[in-house]
Formats: C-alpha cells, sequence, structure tokens
C-alpha cells in the first residue's frame, strides 16, 4: 500500500501564531484575516502538518469543508464581539487588554455544558475528584492530565474551553490510583472512557501509565478511548516512532479480556481517503480492538445525507462501526454551527435508509444534555399535534433510559432545551415534579 509523502514526516503544529500566513492562502483579505485572528483569540486554533498537506483542497478555500473544520470563521461569534476584539488587535492593546475582552466572550458560550464541572464528580474519602466524572451507573470519564490536547482542534469543539489556556476552565487529572481504588469500590462501573482532549497525543509510555493499572480492575468490561487521531495523525499508529509499542498495549488491554472500544471521531468522509487511514485502521483492528465511529452533525461541513452515508459505508468497508451522530451541543459556537432538530432528524434519516443493515448500528441524531443522551427517533403527530418523538439512550437516572417521551414540534430547535412538553404534559420526565401534578411520564395527561 503506497502511503501519501508526508508519512515519514516528524509532528509540526500550527497556532494562531500562523493564522495570517495560512489564511492568505485561503485568499482572504486584510480586514477578514484580521477577523479571523479576532476569533481567535477566543476561541482555539490547532492545526497540523498533515491536516494541511493532505486533507485540505486549498483551492476550494474558504469553502473546502476540512477547511471549515480546523479555521475559524470570521462569523462564527457575534459581529459586535469580533469588531471590538479585531479594533484591539489593529491597536496593538496591551495582551492583558486583548484576554480580559476574549475572557468576556468565552463567559457567555456556556464553556462547560451538561454541569461537566460539578456533576457527578466521585469521591475517595471525602475529596472529589476533579477530571474524573461518575456521568452515567456504569460510565466513568477519565481526563488523563497529559492528554488535554489534540493533534488539531475542530472549530465545533464542544471542549473548547479546555484548550484556551484557563486554569478554571479545565478538567484533568493525573491521579490515576485514586480511580482505581474508586472502581474497586463501585463494582456496578463497567466502562472507563479516556477522553479530553485527545488521549492519543499522549505517547506510548505515558498512555500505558493510565491505561496498564485499569486492567487489574475485574468488574471492569471495557475501556474506550476517545480520539480523533485517526483523522488528524494517523502516523500515530504507522509511523510513529512508539507507533508499534502503542499497538502493543492495545494489544495488552484485550488479551486481559477487557474490550478495548477505539471511539474514532470522522466528521467528513475525505478524512478517510489517505492510504496511511487506511493502514492504521487495520493495524488498530489488528490488536483485537473494535473501531467504533462518531461526529456531530455541523452545519456548512457535513449536513448532508450523502456526505454521512458516504462516511458510513466506509466505515464499514474497512471493519468499523457506526455509531453515533451527534447533534452540535450547546457550548462556543453553537449558532454558527448547529443545525435544527428537525432538520438533523431528516438527514440522519434519509441517510440511513441508504445504507445497509450493517451500517444501521449508528444512532441518532443525539443530544449529550444535561440529563442524559437524548435520541431524536422522529416527527408525528398525535390527537391533532405534531411532535417529536424521543427517547433516551443514556441517561444520569437509568430508570429513564429507553423511555418514550414527547415535546412540541419546532423547527427552529436545536437543543434539549429549546423543547417544550407535550400531549398535555407540564414537564420532561427528567424535571423536577411540581406540586400537584401527578403525572410521571410526558404524555401521560394527553386528551
Amino acid at each position: 500500500m503506497a502511503l501519501q509523502a508526508s508519512a515519514g514526516r516528524r509532528f509540526r503544529a500550527y497556532t494562531s501564531k500562523h493564522l495570517d500566513e495560512l489564511t492568505a492562502r485561503a485568499g482572504l483579505g486584510d480586514d477578514e484575516r484580521l477577523a479571523i485572528r479576532a476569533v481567535a483569540t477566543v476561541l482555539p486554533f490547532r492545526v497540523n502538518s498533515y491536516v494541511i498537506d493532505e486533507l485540505i483542497d486549498w483551492d476550494a478555500a474558504p469553502d473546502d469543508p476540512i477547511y471549515r473544520l480546523t479555521f475559524p470563521q470570521a462569523d462564527m461569534l457575534p459581529a459586535e464581539d469580533v469588531a471590538r476584539i479585531a479594533d484591539l488587535l489593529r491597536g496593538d492593546a496591551p495582551r492583558k487588554e486583548i484576554n480580559q475582552a476574549a475572557n468576556e466572550v468565552r463567559a457567555r458560550l456556556n464553556p462547560h455544558p451538561a454541569g461537566q464541572m460539578e456533576l457527578n464528580l466521585p469521591k475517595v474519602g471525602e475529596e472529589p475528584m476533579q477530571g474524573v466524572q461518575h456521568k452515567y451507573h456504569e460510565t466513568v470519564l477519565f481526563f488523563p492530565k497529559q492528554g488535554q490536547t489534540c493533534h488539531s482542534y475542530c472549530t465545533y469543539c464542544f471542549r473548547w474551553a479546555q484548550f484556551v489556556g484557563e486554569p478554571d476552565l479545565k478538567m484533568a487529572t493525573d491521579e490515576i490510583d485514586r480511580l482505581v481504588a474508586y472502581l474497586h469500590q463501585h463494582p456496578e462501573v463497567t466502562s472507563v472512557l479516556l477522553t479530553g482532549g485527545d488521549p492519543m497525543i499522549m505517547g506510548e509510555a505515558v498512555l500505558s501509565r493510565y491505561v496498564e493499572p485499569l486492567l487489574g480492575v475485574e468488574t471492569l468490561e471495557s475501556i474506550r478511548i476517545g480520539t480523533k487521531s485517526l483523522a488528524y495523525w494517523p502516523q500515530r499508529f504507522v509511523t510513529d516512532p512508539d507507533a508499534d509499542d502503542t499497538l502493543r498495549l492495545f494489544e495488552r488491554v484485550v488479551e486481559s479480556g477487557k474490550n478495548l472500544a477505539f471511539m474514532a471521531h470522522f466528521s467528513h468522509p475525505r478524512e478517510m481517503e489517505p492510504a496511511m487511514v487506511q493502514e492504521a485502521v487495520r493495524r488498530i483492528r489488528g490488536t483485537g480492538a473494535v473501531i467504533r465511529t462518531q461526529a456531530p452533525l455541523i452545519r456548512t461541513i457535513n449536513d448532508d445525507p450523502a456526505v454521512w452515508a458516504s462516511m458510513w459505508r466506509t466505515h464499514v468497508r474497512q471493519g468499523m462501526v457506526p455509531y453515533y451522530m451527534f447533534v452540535e451541543r450547546d457550548t462556543g459556537p453553537q449558532d454558527y454551527f448547529a443545525v435544527p432538530l428537525a432538520e438533523a432528524y431528516e438527514i440522519f434519516r434519509d441517510a440511513y435508509t441508504s445504507v445497509s443493515g450493517l451500517a444501521r448500528t449508528v444512532r441518532g441524531p443525539s443530544m449529550s444534555a444535561t440529563p442524559g443522551k437524548v435520541c431524536v427517533d422522529g416527527v408525528t403527530e398525535i390527537n391533532g399535534e405534531k411532535v417529536f418523538m424521543l427517547h433516551f439512550i443514556q441517561a444520569r437516572d437509568p430508570e429513564l433510559v429507553n423511555r418514550p417521551f414527547f415535546a412540541k414540534y419546532d423547527e427552529k430547535a436545536a437543543w434539549l432545551f429549546d423543547l417544550q412538553p407535550a400531549l398535555g404534559a407540564t414537564r420532561f420526565p427528567y424535571e423536577a415534579e411540581s406540586p400537584g401534578d401527578a403525572s410521571g411520564l410526558v404524555g401521560a395527561a394527553h386528551p
């Protein structure tokens, strides 16, 4: 298999200090480049040589989907905020003043959706473990300290707050021993997800320090790694100096009797075209790991059923398992990238109906909201009322899982909290019961 020219190159990252040069390559004028620099003072920017050289079609930039996936857009933030920061940059204002303006904008962007800094922090002893979330009954999320960056950043990233250099916004820990102690105390936890950032930014020696202790937890059935490294730096598994050692670590996980779920983020079919990616997939699967694929539905990047159908077919051909289509979360530039739920459902349905049953392992469109993962199952009419049909794929309260409920149809709604209860109900099943409301299920009081 012929691998592309960048196969043997060392990793090189480009950051906001390179933005002016790179956006000029996209044919943008001075004012627009300044506006993009202003956006990049609020939201993080990082890209690497592989993405620059192998994935972006520069002749199509700035409309190229991979360019839009990785480069800030001038209109991602409110125009008045961009203009204010652009004026500060133009006037060479002190860095402290620019940072203050950027922080004011960030504070309005819901930097930590779903209460992820406060809710379900597990404890060993009296102290909660920062950088660990016991989000669902059987699942714990772990944010390794050295994995809190990525090979490249996505413009839509809901974890953008991890990357802006503000310590109060970060979730991270290196206390793997405390996690192991917690798991021994909580045998109901059968799955640990290493997330970030991107855990695969870590070298094998560091990654092993986090993974190996988990192998001794008998009640643990699976270890998941959430990563976009296959799309943004497949060399990690093929030509990097520790690629073979990393694959041997994966083999040890599988040999221990645990499932290693490699949760790969692919946002567009082009990310899977290079031969390097296909070789990386082959090598990872050769360890016994299962690659499951997921991504959010993002306006101007993949809001087309043909794009999703193409991705899912490619995943199946390469032995990967389509897993989730997510809804863009209520954070960062959601207003810019979000697709309304009604449209998201139609895109999902059109793509889903055009692929074989092997690709229909995928679920969606799914919202990772505060009470859990809520799937939009469809739009229908009941007793003359047009409604969304919804259910919990996963929930903080296990009793809610797979229980259908209904919301009033709203063509503009883009998130769970934009919706209102339907069919005479006064609340959703995850909301606290109000005095005098005896209905336990949405829809229980329909006419």
